[in-house]
């Protein structure tokens, strides 16, 4: 039976808030440090992080973005990668919160409009799904999306995670306004349909 099908005992906390590198065909993930604030400074837009629950750098600057990833490095709970393509950083993909007694994580994702429609978002969403299904023994992975976010909900319908609904009012931005944060899952016995689907979108792609 597959790794994929039998679920693995939980891996201990140290190992799920570990920043491996991970290597794709087309995209790296490597942990995110402010080196990268320069290549998200010079690749992003106001589109970039204007939906994103913890919204962007004060200010769109290498120094407001160096600060920025230093505030995400700071979270409990929580491992944060840049999206390398071409040796540039051009996005992150975050575990964005871990409960091993429970055996989840959330997966976050913010990339520059040059990444967009590219194969930098389905190969990170897979290094990390294979690393949590596979590796740390997850049973679950989740994601939360801006219920105005359309691209996003198409992507993760597309995808094949399940909708499990809104949470309304769950999150509040940057500036005080709450958004409705719509939750989607796949579970450990769901990963293997999801796994092909991600190939065969990777295979589109030279």
């Amino acid at each position: 039976m597959s790794a994929a099908s039998n679920p693995l005992p939980p891996a201990p906390l140290p190992e799920w808030l570990l920043p491996v590198t991970l290597t794709g065909q087309h995209v790296t993930l490597c942990p995110l440090t402010e080196e990268h604030a320069a290549d998200l400074c010079a690749g992003a837009d106001e589109e970039t992080f204007a939906l994103l629950a913890r919204g962007g750098p004060a200010e769109p600057t290498v120094a407001g973005w160096a600060d920025y990833i230093r505030g995400l490095n700071a979270l409990p709970a929580r491992v944060n990668w840049a999206v390398l393509m071409g040796g540039r950083a051009v996005g992150r993909i975050s575990y964005s919160e871990v409960k091993v007694s429970d055996r989840w994580a959330e997966i976050g994702t913010m990339l520059v409009p040059a990444a967009r429609g590219t194969a930098a978002n389905p190969e990170a969403k897979l290094l990390l799904l294979t690393r949590a299904f596979e590796v740390l023994g997850a049973n679950r992975v989740q994601f939360k999306v801006d219920a105005r976010n359309a691209r996003s909900l198409r992507a993760l319908e597309k995808l094949g995670a399940v909708r499990e609904g809104t949470l309304r009012q769950y999150q509040v931005r940057p500036g005080g306004v709450a958004r409705d944060s719509v939750m989607f899952s796949i579970l450990h016995g769901e990963w293997p349909a999801v796994k092909a689907r991600l190939h065969a979108r990777l295979a589109h792609f030279p």
